[in-house]
C-alpha cells in the first residue's frame, strides 16, 4: 500500500488549489466592481490574500516565473490590505 504524505495530496491537488484561488480572487474583484464590497474591508483583503496563497501553492508544483511575481506582490499588497482594513475595523468596534 501507498503511503500519502501531505506534500504529496497538495502535489495531486496543486491545480484544483490553484483555480479555487483564481475563483477568490476574481470573485472578489467582481463583487468590488458590483458595489457589493468595499475595497477597504476585510473580506475582500482576506478573499484576495487566501487566493493568491492557493494560487502560490499551485505555482510551487508547476512554477511559472511572471505568475509567480504577480502572486507574490498582489499577495504582499494584499497582507497590507489586510492589516490596514483590521486596524480601520477594531477602531470603528473601539468607537
Amino acid at each position: 500500500m501507498e503511503r500519502f504524505s501531505f506534500l504529496r495530496l497538495l502535489h495531486e491537488s496543486a491545480n484544483a488549489l490553484g483555480i479555487t484561488g483564481v475563483v477568490f480572487v476574481l470573485l472578489a474583484y467582481m463583487l468590488l466592481q458590483l458595489g457589493k464590497m468595499s475595497a477597504a474591508s476585510v473580506t475582500y483583503s482576506l478573499m484576495n490574500t487566501v487566493g493568491s496563497i492557493l494560487i502560490l501553492i499551485s505555482l510551487y508544483f508547476y512554477w511559472n516565473l511572471a505568475s509567480g511575481v504577480i502572486e507574490i506582490a498582489w499577495l504582499l499588497i494584499s497582507l497590507y490590505g489586510l492589516y490596514k482594513s483590521t486596524r480601520l475595523h477594531f477602531r470603528h468596534r473601539a468607537s
